[in-house]
């Protein structure tokens, strides 16, 4: 059923208020450093299957799981030294693990999609930290948006996708990464989605390369379908220029661009307008009746590995 969705305010009483709809197994969407996050009780198993149908999401795909604090994160996962090692360097942040579940934690099966690990992070943002030590207890929160879809990174962005199907969205600004979470399973260490936490950063900290690893056909942790992040129009990823019919997305100087991710080539300023930008175009697009989207080559390391992974899936062939 279609309702009105509540905007609250990153305060007291809009955490109370978000606190009171989550603990009766409605759906608050909340920022992260990342993107904003659908968020439900991850121990109630309505509420987690409230999240896939506002997404209208495969359930075998699973969710992240985010805590307050690592007392929180103990209590669902069991951490390995190395994992207690890459929490210590990274959390809070813009990483998420894929450990081991410690039985009987209470989180709904649903979450995890059927496997025995649990995908779980502690992000950074204030809101998010503020509001999930208001509940008290762990929060499933996949991307607030319609699955596939560009992911949200303003309070709009999620309005626009799910307005009328969840309870609220904890308004807290622009999201400054941008991109998703960085994933990684450990014992061995494989890189399962590259997101916001380079990978360079986790291979200096672990001391050795890590392997990448995940099948889209049946994942693990969540970013993992090969068709993903789709805007309306088609993508076409190392364009050096728009070929007829095509919004042509600039990255570093350039005149021929109607849109720019970065005029200066800065990859932290890219991968913040990633998302944003692809909603402009996409709009740019269905108002001069083109039907593709083109990308400037993004190089690819640092956070351009992570922009990449999302163009590659918005330009994947679509069911």
């Amino acid at each position: 059923m279609s309702h009105e969705t509540q905007i609250l305010t990153p305060d007291p009483a809009g955490y109370a208020k978000a606190v009171r709809l989550l603990r009766a197994g409605s759906l608050v969407a909340l920022p992260t450093e990342t993107v904003y996050g659908l968020a439900g009780d991850a121990c109630n198993d309505h509420a987690v299957a409230s999240i896939f149908a506002a997404k209208g999401r495969p359930q075998f795909n699973p969710l992240i799981v985010h805590v307050a604090d690592m007392a929180m994160a103990e209590k669902i996962a069991v951490f390995s030294d190395g994992a207690h090692a890459m929490a210590q360097a990274f959390w809070p942040g813009p990483l998420t693990l894929v450990l081991p579940l410690r039985a009987g934690c209470g989180i709904s099966d649903l979450v995890t999609a059927g496997n025995d690990s649990v995908a779980i992070r502690l992000p950074a943002h204030p809101v998010a930290r503020g509001l999930l030590s208001a509940f008290g207890g762990p929060l499933a929160a996949p991307s607030a948006n319609p699955s596939g879809k560009i992911s949200p990174t303003t309070a709009r962005h999620v309005l626009d996708g799910l307005g009328g199907k969840i309870a609220a969205v904890v308004d807290g600004s622009a999201c400054e990464v941008g991109v998703e979470s960085t994933i990684l399973s450990l014992d061995p260490p494989r890189l399962l989605r590259p997101g916001g936490l380079p990978l360079e950063a986790l291979e200096a900290a672990l001391g050795h390369p890590i392997a990448s690893a995940g099948d889209a056909a049946k994942p693990n942790a969540p970013g993992q379908l090969i068709s993903h992040y789709a805007p309306g129009a088609q993508v076409r990823m190392n364009a050096n220029e728009a070929q007829a019919g095509e919004v042509f997305v600039g990255f570093g100087p350039t005149e021929r661009a109607d849109l720019s991710l970065s005029q200066n080539g800065d990859m932290v300023q890219a991968a913040a307008n990633l998302f944003a930008t692809l909603r402009a175009a996409d709009a740019l697009a269905q108002a001069r009746g083109a039907s593709t989207i083109a990308f400037a080559p993004i190089p690819d390391h640092g956070l351009g590995r992570a922009i990449n992974d999302r163009l590659r899936r918005a330009s994947a062939p679509r069911d």
